[in-house]
């Protein structure tokens, strides 16, 4: 079953289990310009420009990742695509997957703004831009 945690469960997660990993998801385009977390795994879910699915995403992750028993926790934008490879990953033998809900940017605020109500930046957890 995945397991659904938010940013702060995360980070807490990463600094007391050195075999947890952490894998964004996100775009290419996503993870240099926007920003990723420090720590990150950068194996993309889907590419632009069609947003299709990664081919070798499952063979990417095997590579970062060989041990199926690895505690993996995966983040997007805001917490729908790295629902998506959690799946994948979880149909493909691994075993304590974890889906970071709110995402490295969060949710939508009032203005259509993201990172203003919650996600990785929100919580001013380590971060930088390529």
């Amino acid at each position: 079953m995945i397991k659904r945690i938010n940013p702060q469960q995360a980070w807490e997660q990463l600094q007391n289990n050195e075999q947890a990993v952490l894998i964004d998801v996100r775009t290419s385009a996503e993870y240099h310009y926007v920003g990723h977390p420090t720590m990150a795994v950068f194996i993309p879910w889907k590419e632009l420009p069609a947003m299709d699915v990664n081919p070798d995403f499952l063979a990417q992750v095997a590579n970062a990742v060989p041990d199926k028993q690895a505690p993996l926790i995966l983040m997007c934008r805001s917490g729908q695509r790295s629902m998506q490879a959690a799946q994948a990953l979880e149909d493909a033998g691994y075993t304590d997957v974890s889906n970071m809900e709110e995402g490295f940017e969060g949710d939508k605020d009032n203005n259509q703004q993201r990172s203003n109500l919650n996600g990785w930046r929100f919580h001013q957890l380590p971060w930088k831009q390529s």
